[in-house]
């Protein structure tokens, strides 16, 4: 299972240096849309790392099959999301509540 990352340049800089392979730069909607729905149908993706304010600039359709989504889990980074609904998707994902 790999990590996929979709965002601007400077968003996907840091975790291609970490050495993420499936880093996509987005500098636009159409683009965005189309790396989202590639990384939704790519069977090796396990979690899906966004900017939450790309989150925002997708369709609302899109939004909440990304919202829902468990495979991949999908993670918005740098927005007011936080603790409680990140502990639920890593509880959908892997099974387990890891804060127990």
């Amino acid at each position: 299972m790999e990590i996929a990352v979709i965002g601007n340049s400077e968003f996907i800089l840091g975790f291609r240096l970490a050495g993420i392979r499936k880093t996509y730069a987005a500098e636009n909607d159409e683009k965005l849309i189309q790396f989202i729905t590639g990384a939704l149908d790519d069977a090796e993706v396990g979690i899906l790392v966004l900017n939450s304010k790309d989150m925002e600039r997708v369709p609302r359709r899109l939004q909440v099959t990304l919202e829902n989504s468990v495979k991949p889990t999908v993670i918005a980074i740098g927005g007011e999301e936080g603790g409680a609904s990140m502990r639920e998707k890593i509880k959908r994902s892997v099974g387990v509540d890891l804060w127990k």
